[in-house]
């Protein structure tokens, strides 16, 4: 089954959907959709941010978005963050813990600043950036 927005698809297995408690359209940039899993339920918040050109407003309504379908679930489901954020992260040790050693970025740019302070308000980890390429 394809889920579709016009930014954001989602794939579900046949043997998987009957499993899907909630799909939601925030925005054309912010899609989720909410799966019963075993011990708990998979909260998948799939966007496209506004890419570096674009105005602080518009990336900042954009996390506004993300802030606000992210809270509306309880702690104890499992979440998870997906999608293109347009941003370049750099390897800091101070961020180690977020960002992990294996950023392909020397530098970084205001997207990748505001998704790494996201993440690192909210106690989540860049899972790509945590083994080598």
């Amino acid at each position: 089954m394809k889920i579709i927005n016009r930014e954001q698809d989602f794939f579900v297995h046949h043997r998987t959907v009957s499993a899907v408690k909630r799909v939601e359209f925030v925005s054309n940039r912010v899609t989720y959709i909410l799966q019963r899993g075993r011990w708990c339920n998979i909260f998948v918040l799939n966007v496209h941010a506004p890419s570096e050109e674009k105005s602080d407003d518009s990336k900042d309504s954009f996390y506004e978005e993300i802030e606000q379908a992210f809270y509306h679930f309880p702690k104890y489901h499992m979440k998870i963050l997906v999608g293109d954020f347009n941003a370049k992260v750099e390897r800091k040790n101070i961020f180690k813990l977020t960002v992990g050693n294996e950023s392909l970025h020397q530098d970084r740019n205001d997207n990748g600043v505001r998704i790494t302070n996201f993440a690192t308000s909210n106690k989540l980890v860049f899972e790509s950036m945590m083994f080598p390429h």
